[in-house]
């Protein structure tokens, strides 16, 4: 939990900081605590970079693993941010941070809970348009195997693969591509 959520529930900010010493919640990260025997799971680290980012969104590769797209597994977790907003100052877990704008920030975000707590996350389908927009720093090669796993997993449908990617400004990049798969 949050200092602020904990606060909510009426809990000070000493009664937090005897509770730490005691040790009957652990500080995880700055103004993140949770119980000392949590039950982890695979989505911990997203969980506490939604955490600590209120309004971040996992993208990018990160939510390609989340969906088992991708064979890809980053070793920071990428997150979206609104555009000008201020870059998190995040020591643990490492962030790789994207700016999207508009639209393209606030369109496609899933909010899907898990053991650990609350991902904010774009849909598989806004997530491939994404890797189509960022093909330079991911590789196009991760955004063509994104969209062929993404339709075949049957987690997008080409509607929603084309209405996200005319979000995104790259229709006429995607578009051979769906239309093989349309027709393959």
């Amino acid at each position: 939990m949050r200092t602020s959520e904990l606060e909510i529930l009426g809990v000070s900010r000493a009664t937090i900081t005897r509770l730490t010493q005691n040790g009957s919640i652990e500080r995880i990260a700055r103004g993140l605590y949770q119980k000392p025997a949590a039950e982890f799971d695979e989505n911990q680290q997203l969980v506490e970079v939604c955490k600590q980012v209120p309004r971040g969104v996992i993208c990018l590769l990160s939510a390609l693993q989340f969906y088992n797209i991708s064979t890809e597994l980053p070793f920071q977790t990428w997150l979206a941010i609104e555009g000008k907003s201020r870059a998190p100052a995040i020591n643990y877990p490492p962030i790789r941070i994207c700016r999207f704008t508009g639209e393209s920030y606030h369109k496609g975000i899933e909010e899907v809970p898990t053991a650990s707590g609350v991902i904010r996350i774009y849909s598989p389908a806004k997530t491939v348009a994404d890797c189509f927009k960022y093909r330079n720093k991911i590789g196009k090669d991760v955004a063509i195997m994104a969209l062929k796993d993404c339709y075949e997993q049957r987690l997008a449908t080409i509607n929603e693969l084309n209405h996200f990617a005319n979000i995104c400004r790259v229709n006429r990049v995607m578009r051979p591509y769906m239309e093989v798969l349309a027709h393959g």
